[in-house]
């Protein structure tokens, strides 16, 4: 028995001796790696913003807020200045003994490895049981910085420092004594509600709250502080703006954890649930995506996409206009578009001066998505040819000269020859300048072009802004060559606003947060004049035309002056409409991304549609004003007038008929060339 019981000793001193040792080993590493960190440790005030990169805040014409870009911050936010029901809502969902712990939880650790356990996963994997100070710890990357030779991206720098391994784990716990013995509890919640990303781009709980709510974080309620607090496990899934009932339903769990840890009255829980928190109309609407992505993409990187600051853009968007777009496409779409169609659309509206209102890049709305309206470059068929009559108007063309529409061959070394062909397969002989602009006939659209010089026609097209290669050929006055909507709506605008050309631009003034003098801005567009005053009047009268009597007759609106072009290309691959009222230029395209050509759509057809149901609201509130345009004085000519204009649909009979006799013929045809 003595043996026994000397043998026992013996084992429990070797065990005792050992525990104590080590642990004692390990309570000196512990502390000198508590002491490492504490030193490498900065003030409080370093700690609380985040983000590498700034952000981009953008406001309309209004000074309303309608966009962001980047990771919004709000600014910097304490726990003794957030509303208490924010505070509580946190520490109710992530670390309910925070105020009692010394930096760690041996419960929620040992909790946390169970589960996982039992959920098959390795003791390290999922839940991870930590406290708010050991999530500050890995927000802060336990001290390790960001460096972009090791890091390909800001995300990949987050998504190392999250990796929950056994090694960092215990990393952490030294660093959450650290933080525990610098700075106070409040200072540690500090940081990390500043630091917490909440999903659309809000890094920290003030840029959330005014993100989803419109509001400061100091401001929110019971129901609203429930839903951010909510947001930290999975903040890009439960994101309000994502999915709103899947927010109001993980806001309810945690109501119910604030009521079960004494934080709320009986009364505020039945408040909170009958009345959920919602986003705000701002954050509801998300309107001008395509705007704001436009933007992005078309200012200064290093004050858009690669920002380091924080920055303010006061911008030309027009929440009224943007709406009615939207509402003008979606109704249409509802109304005569076929169930399951994919066909796309694209929708700009400015002013004359270059100053984009709205804009639409396709049906549905998806940040960083493809921009029908900036990055499509499509074939513009027609609506190329006011180009073409303002360089004819320029050369010494008048809107009453005659010219013919019979079948036209051309031989273009090395491509063979082409014969141009309108439309219907029709021809409709003599016909005015005006009567072709407005009817969209190809072969006088070709034979002022040969006439007249490609060249020419060239150069006033580029200089209007259309800028991407023009096609060399014959076909150019029939629009083979490619642009996208935006360029093609300010290249309009030069129509409207004289004759000169025009940049679009969305950007009134720029600053950085804080600071009153701005970068930059603009207040126009308009830049150096293409064609005279004169030249640009007469056509803006040749194209209203267009819509009084020519492809365009849809888009007539009760009461307004519009000039208008219609455009669809080969095989009805792209239609098109712009047009313009004396306050705004709106452009439509529609097409199908592939390519494929549309169904029994044609400029003036659903396009059309689109524009008239787009200004019609567009112009809702607004007094009629004429177009600054100038009707020429028609020639009195000896010989009889060619045939009136038939009406939208119908044509002459024979290709050559004329009422002309045949020495004017011949004199035309002289000038013209033949077929």
């Amino acid at each position: 028995m003595r043996l026994i019981t000397g043998f026992v000793g013996l084992v429990w001193r070797i065990v005792w001796g050992v525990t104590w040792r080590l642990g004692a080993t390990v309570a000196v590493i512990v502390g000198l790696a508590t002491g490492y960190f504490y030193t490498t440790l900065p003030p409080l005030d370093d700690l609380l913003d985040a983000r590498a990169r700034g952000s981009v805040t953008m406001m309309d014409s209004e000074g309303s807020v309608f966009a962001w870009r980047g990771e919004t911050f709000g600014g910097a936010i304490t726990a003794q200045t957030v509303s208490p029901h924010l505070k509580d809502a946190i520490i109710a969902v992530e670390d309910r003994r925070f105020y009692y712990h010394l930096g760690i939880s041996p419960r929620g650790i040992a909790g946390a490895i169970r589960s996982n356990l039992q959920s098959g996963r390795s003791a390290f994997s999922g839940a991870g049981g930590s406290t708010i100070t050991q999530q500050v710890a890995k927000l802060l990357c336990l001290g390790v910085p960001y460096d972009t030779e090791i890091w390909e991206s800001e995300a990949a720098y987050e998504d190392d420092c999250r990796r929950g391994t056994l090694w960092r784990k215990i990393k952490e716990v030294p660093y959450a004594f650290a933080l525990e013995a610098k700075f106070s509890k409040d200072d540690i919640l500090t940081i990390y509600m500043n630091r917490a990303f909440l999903g659309a781009g809000a890094r920290g709980f003030e840029a959330a709250a005014q993100r989803y709510f419109g509001r400061s974080a100091a401001e929110v309620g019971p129901a609203e502080a429930a839903m951010l607090a909510g947001l930290l496990p999975a903040p890009s899934l439960l994101a309000p703006t994502r999915n709103l009932q899947r927010a109001q339903d993980r806001a309810n769990v945690v109501i119910g954890l604030m009521e079960a840890q004494g934080y709320l009255t009986a009364h505020e829980v039945a408040e909170a649930r009958a009345y959920p928190a919602t986003l705000s109309n701002q954050a509801e609407a998300q309107r001008g995506v395509h705007f704001a992505d436009w933007l992005m993409q078309s200012g200064p990187a290093y004050l858009t996409r690669q920002t380091t600051e924080d920055v303010i853009m006061r911008t030309t968007f027009d929440a009224r206009i943007q709406t009615a777009i939207e509402e003008a496409v979606a109704h249409v779409f509802d109304t005569r578009v076929r169930d399951g169609s994919q066909a796309e659309v694209a929708v700009v509206v400015m002013s004359a001066d270059g100053a984009v209102r709205g804009m639409l890049g396709g049906r549905s709305a998806t940040v960083g998505g493809f921009n029908r309206a900036t990055q499509a470059m499509r074939q513009t068929g027609s609506a190329f040819k006011p180009f073409l009559f303002a360089a004819a108007l320029e050369n010494g063309f008048e809107p009453f000269d005659i010219v013919e529409d019979a079948p036209l061959t051309i031989t273009t070394p090395g491509s063979g020859a082409w014969s141009p062909r309108n439309y219907d397969n029709q021809f409709y002989g003599f016909v005015t300048l005006t009567e072709a602009l407005a009817r969209s006939l190809n072969t006088p659209a070709v034979r002022i072009s040969e006439a007249m010089g490609r060249a020419r026609v060239r150069e006033v097209a580029n200089k209007f802004g259309l800028h991407s290669d023009l096609a060399e050929g014959p076909a150019l006055a029939l629009g083979a060559s490619e642009a996208n909507l935006l360029e093609m709506t300010a290249a309009y605008a030069g129509i409207l606003n004289g004759g000169s050309a025009v940049r679009p631009f969305g950007i009134e003034e720029l600053s950085l947060l804080g600071e009153n003098a701005p970068l930059f801005g603009a207040s126009t567009g308009i830049g150096e004049r293409v064609i005279s005053e004169r030249s640009a009047q007469v056509l803006t009268w040749m194209m209203t035309r267009v819509v009084a009597e020519g492809t365009g007759t849809r888009a007539r609106l009760d009461g307004w002056e519009v000039a208008a072009k219609t455009g669809t290309t080969q095989a009805a691959r792209d239609a098109w409409f712009i047009g313009f009222t004396a306050d705004y230029v709106a452009g439509v395209w529609m097409g199908y991304d592939d390519n494929s050509p549309l169904q029994g759509v044609t400029g003036g057809g659903l396009p059309a549609d689109i524009w008239r149901e787009t200004m019609t609201r567009v112009s809702r509130g607004l007094s009629p004003r004429p177009l600054p345009m100038l009707e020429p004085e028609r020639p009195v000519l000896e010989a009889p007038q060619t045939a009136p204009m038939p009406q939208t649909g119908q044509a002459p009979g024979g290709s050559g008929s004329s009422s002309l006799d045949d020495t004017i013929r011949g004199i035309l045809g002289s000038i013209f060339g033949g077929n």
